[in-house]
């Protein structure tokens, strides 16, 4: 039997507790398209409904939750701009999060990775793959609306002025943000701390920062900066 209790931070993010795992809670997504993988998840069935285990090390949106984030601010409906979405692992989690009547525009750089993500997009109509890149956001103006919240996860050295460019472009007053900082993608002669206090500062002139929060041991030298 599969036990399942809310993530108090947002719906639609679940704690499964599978029998004969030791019963370890997991986070978990609701599967969107039932039945179907994105990158080899586990899926269990509970009170009706299959859910997509999601992967702490697959996925630093999952790596925040697990580290203590209490509130993460999605919502059923949202309209999200997915910045370095590659194949789709967390965008495919979000696309869960929003559910059928939100979107999730899913910029990508590299033409091979978006092959992978078109498949995924193919059956998640909900997720848009958009060929850009995040440092000229006035090239895809066309294809994004307003939205509700941005995620960045892109390996650029100016990975805050990225984040600051789309969100003037696209974010709704009031909207939200999650930027997942690379320390060694910004500036591999400095310590990762003054990378993500430098990036960290850089942010707070545009935006009201609400969490900080390092993501070891699931990812190296990373933080996730929500505001």
């Amino acid at each position: 039997m599969t036990a399942v209790r809310e993530y108090k931070g947002c719906r639609n993010i679940f704690w499964v507790s599978v029998e004969g795992e030791g019963g370890e809670e997991r986070l978990a997504t609701v599967n969107l398209t039932p039945g179907r993988r994105v990158y080899g998840e586990k899926l269990v069935q509970a009170s009706g409904k299959e859910y997509r285990v999601w992967d702490t090390y697959r996925s630093k949106l999952a790596a925040a939750i697990e580290k203590g984030v209490e509130e993460i601010p999605l919502e059923p409906r949202f309209k999200v701009l997915y910045l370095g979405a590659a194949s789709g692992t967390t965008a495919s989690h979000v696309s869960d999060i929003v559910g059928k009547d939100g979107t999730v525009y899913c910029v990508e750089f590299s033409p091979r990775v978006m092959r992978e993500l078109v498949t995924v997009c193919e059956y998640r109509k909900n997720m848009l793959p958009i060929l850009a890149d995040a440092r000229f956001p006035e090239k895809y103006r066309m294809l994004v609306e307003e939205v509700d919240a941005i995620y960045q996860d892109v390996a650029q050295p100016n990975q805050s002025e990225i984040m600051i460019k789309n969100a003037r472009m696209f974010l709704k007053e009031g909207g939200h943000g999650f930027l997942a900082i690379k320390a060694r993608s910004v500036d591999v002669t400095l310590e990762p701390s003054e990378v993500y206090k430098r990036e960290t500062e850089t942010l707070k002139q545009s935006f009201e920062i609400k969490k900080v929060v390092h993501l070891e041991p699931y990812d190296k030298a990373h933080v996730m900066i929500i505001f």
